[in-house]
């Protein structure tokens, strides 16, 4: 699968995390919803459902990861800065086999594309303070 694929997997995850923080939705209901759009075909689907149903499965989890590294509270976290957050703490954890830095520029780039300004600043800085210190797969 390209890069442009795992990116255009991304872009939907964080839109389908940010839905899910406002509806409440499933990840199965997500997973439906997002694969009927019509640029679902260009992303990697089978990477944006492991990581929807990964993500959602451990929200907890990761809102602790970010808690502990944010300089505000969490509730102050706007919805799309915590889908990246999100995503880019699940990736670092979970799947070894993409680079930290690909990690860390997709964020990046995610937080420029459809975050508030500057918050791909924020996004950096907690990011690369909580790769320091992130659990390994069978903590989650």
């Amino acid at each position: 699968m390209s890069t442009s694929a795992r990116h255009r997997a991304r872009e939907l995850l964080v839109q389908a995390l940010y839905q899910q923080q406002l509806t409440g939705h499933s990840a199965a209901e997500l997973a439906d919803q997002f694969a009927e759009q019509a640029g679902f075909a260009s992303a990697d689907g089978e990477y944006f459902q492991t990581l929807l149903r990964g993500i959602l499965a451990d929200t907890s989890q990761l809102d602790e990861i970010i808690a502990a590294h944010a300089a505000r509270d969490l509730e102050q976290l706007d919805p799309v800065g915590r889908a990246i957050l999100w995503l880019a703490c699940y990736e670092l954890i979970c799947c070894p086999a993409v680079p930290t830095r690909v990690v860390m520029n997709e964020a990046i780039e995610l937080a420029k594309a459809y975050g508030a300004t500057d918050s791909y600043r924020f996004v950096n800085a907690l990011l690369d303070k909580a790769r320091q210190s992130m659990p390994t797969r069978s903590d989650l």
